[in-house]
């Protein structure tokens, strides 16, 4: 009996939860909940307390039977627009089929009915003219009457002020939103950190082993980890902790992955944020969130913050396009300046910060105490290009004939993110083809898709303009074949490719440095389609604009940057820190720029003329490989060995980069050397 009197206790206890499955939990309650049931609360109130009201009908019906037969007892004009019309209790079932609405069936007490009136002298004078017939008896006097609507007044003056404020609640819900400092509805937390947090709760699980080459740069973020993990080996020696690294790149290097790593192999708490996260529409917050960030970052301290993209807020001060303007991003730059190194110390918080625009980072930003380290990671080598294929090239279902030492050969200048590209392209042009395993030929349509764009077989030529195309492509390909300096012909095409009408694919030696000798081959190998179109049809057209922009570059870097012309001299007016001050005016005289002017002429017009003279000397192999092209719209290296011989300077294998130079890229005045578009 005990028993059963608990069970019975506890089954009165036990919410009824319907017909929930065993295990599930009910709802969370939602106050939401609470904002719709006052609604339907409000509805009902109004549907079941005033809803109740009188039948409309017109005054013709009023006119003709309620008056005629003496069946009103009273009628009210109200607000002299609306006519209620009380029907007498001997009358009221006359009218039952009427009345009888439903939920609105007005009350016995009335009134019944209503119509609107029109204008009210105009009703009142055919009213009496009306009862002009009828008996004494039956005849009514109008009531008027004036009813004010004190809620829908009251409610039309609140509604905008709510409206108001429900909009001004939801703007700045949705600025917080998950901000650090706070829920999601606190409006305050908009100037709160939005730095993502990755702990022993949510771990990063790329390491270094997923970072193929980029030896030099793992090597300084990795001494910074091992710092963390072991700071007494360096402190016994009396060194510091570096404060900041700098990660410096072109797009697409590595440089978000090797700060993935590092929060991977770090066991400290990892900041992670974007430049453009500080910056907002309000005033102060940039600064605010930079102080929150910094803050949060001295309580878990040591640990790492990183931040990509600096140049957002880093650009350098006093170059604001706005001209003097109180500038919020100079603010946050300021905040962040005091705060990685100001008067106050932040010990154990190192910064990790990426960007491929050092050039127009604020100085003080670069100085050592607070970037400590400028850590470059530059477009992979051959070798390095052979570790990211192998690192990309795991999940794919390899053909034997594939090799990773040919794919990195065939991938000059290419950055990780354009390999990782190159493989998954790879990849889906094997299923598009039916392939079960993807084979050779389809990672060099993946590198011609990426370089060159889309063939389109469809695009409509006539004869001339291919014939044209043609001796255009052959003038590039014979020159570039003959020339000892001029990059190596991979193939030639005259199917359309993105833009162009035409294009050559060269695969440059891995260089270091370039000679005048290298610049000057390929400027008169880029300048053979011009030189052949005039040899062939007696005249030029506009195929060449690639051509000539590309020459044109060359020629003034050469002049004005390497410092390669006798009559100007071993000058350079290139700044490659990009903090030059020379605003809106050159570097250099009128007088120095009109000879450069003339320089570069001058450099042009002769390689020209010695595209002229070896296509001259080589006229029959140029036609010849111009007719095979029109016959075949593709040929390779192997057709232009056929005709005109191997190149006495040929090499079996392309070289890396050497050790007896910097291996620093030039000034980028020159176009990627894996394609040059001949014909637009």
């Amino acid at each position: 009996m005990a028993d059963n009197k608990s069970n019975n206790n506890k089954s009165k206890k036990r919410p009824n939860l319907g017909n929930l499955k065993p295990g599930a939990k009910p709802p969370k309650f939602n106050p939401y909940w609470i904002y719709g049931i006052a609604i339907v609360v409000f509805l009902a109130v109004q549907y079941f307390s005033f809803g109740s009201g009188p039948v409309q009908t017109n005054w013709q019906e009023v006119k003709q039977t309620m008056l005629k037969d003496g069946d009103i007892a009273k009628l009210v004009v109200v607000n002299e627009r609306e006519a209620r019309i009380t029907l007498k209790e001997t009358s009221y079932q006359k009218y039952a089929d009427k009345l009888n609405t439903g939920f609105n069936t007005p009350s016995k007490i009335g009134p019944h009915f209503y119509f609107e009136i029109g204008p009210a002298d105009v009703f009142a004078n055919e009213f009496k003219d009306t009862q002009k017939d009828l008996p004494e008896a039956q005849r009514l006097s109008i009531e008027w009457k004036t009813e004010t609507n004190y809620f829908g007044e009251i409610l039309g003056w609140i509604f905008p002020f709510i409206l108001i404020i429900a909009l001004y609640l939801w703007f700045f819900r949705r600025m917080s939103k998950g901000t650090g400092g706070g829920g999601a509805g606190n409006i305050f937390s908009v100037g709160k950190s939005q730095a993502k947090v990755f702990d022993k709760d949510s771990r990063v699980n790329t390491t270094f082993k997923d970072v193929a080459g980029l030896s030099e740069a793992k090597q300084e973020v990795e001494e910074i980890v091992e710092f963390l993990k072991n700071p007494s080996k360096y402190t016994k020696l009396g060194g510091k902790i570096p404060k900041g690294a700098l990660l410096v790149g072109p797009p697409g290097t590595g440089k978000t992955l090797l700060a993935k790593a590092v929060a991977g192999e770090a066991n400290v708490p990892f900041f992670s944020m974007s430049g453009s996260d500080f910056v907002e529409m309000f005033v102060g917050v940039g600064a605010s969130r930079v102080r929150d960030l910094f803050k949060q970052a001295k309580e878990k301290s040591p640990c790492i913050i990183f931040i990509d993209e600096i140049d957002a807020i880093g650009r350098a001060r006093g170059k604001n396009p706005n001209m003097g303007s109180n500038d919020e991003r100079e603010n946050t730059l300021n905040q962040l300046l005091t705060e990685m190194d100001g008067f106050d110390t932040n010990s154990g918080v190192i910064i990790l910060a990426a960007t491929n625009r050092a050039d127009i980072l604020d100085r003080a930003l670069l100085r050592a105490g607070r970037f400590d380290r400028q850590i470059h990671v530059e477009l992979p080598d051959l070798n390095e290009r052979r570790d990211i294929f192998k690192v990309h090239l795991r999940p794919l279902k390899l053909a034997e004939e594939v090799e990773v030492n040919f794919l990195a050969k065939q991938t000059p200048g290419f950055s990780g993110a354009d390999i990782a590209n190159v493989c998954n392209e790879a990849a889906l042009i094997a299923a598009r083809n039916n392939h079960d395993k993807v084979n050779k030929q389809d990672f060099l349509d993946a590198v011609d898709r990426i370089i060159g764009g889309l063939e389109k077989k469809n695009k409509i030529i006539s004869k001339d303009e291919k014939k044209r195309i043609a001796y255009h492509e052959a003038g590039h390909a014979t020159i570039s074949w003959l020339l000892e300096h001029a990059h190596p012909l991979v193939k030639v095409t005259i199917v359309p490719r993105g833009k162009a009408l035409g294009a050559a694919w060269y695969l440059p030696e891995e260089r270091s440095i370039t000679t005048k000798e290298q610049l000057l081959d390929e400027m008169c190998s880029t300048l053979g389609g011009r030189a052949a179109e005039q040899l062939a049809f007696g005249n030029i057209s506009s195929g060449a604009q690639n051509d000539l922009e590309k020459v044109t570059k060359t020629a003034y870097a050469m002049i004005s940057i390497y410092g390669m012309s006798d009559k100007v001299g071993n000058f350079s007016y290139y700044d490659s820190t990009g903090q030059n001050d020379f605003g809106f005016t050159k570097p250099y005289s009128e007088k120095t720029a009109e000879l450069i002017d003339a320089e570069a002429k001058i450099m042009i017009d002769e390689q020209y003329q010695r595209a002229l003279k070896v296509l001259q000397e080589n006229v029959e192999g140029h036609h010849q490989l111009a007719e095979k092209l029109l016959e075949k719209e593709v040929i390779f290296g192997e057709d232009l060995e056929t005709i005109f011989g191997k190149r006495p300077w040929h090499k079996d294998e392309l070289p890396g980069n050497g050790n007896a130079t910097e291996n620093k890229p030039l000034p980028p005045v020159e176009e990627s050397p894996n394609i040059e578009e001949k014909t637009e």
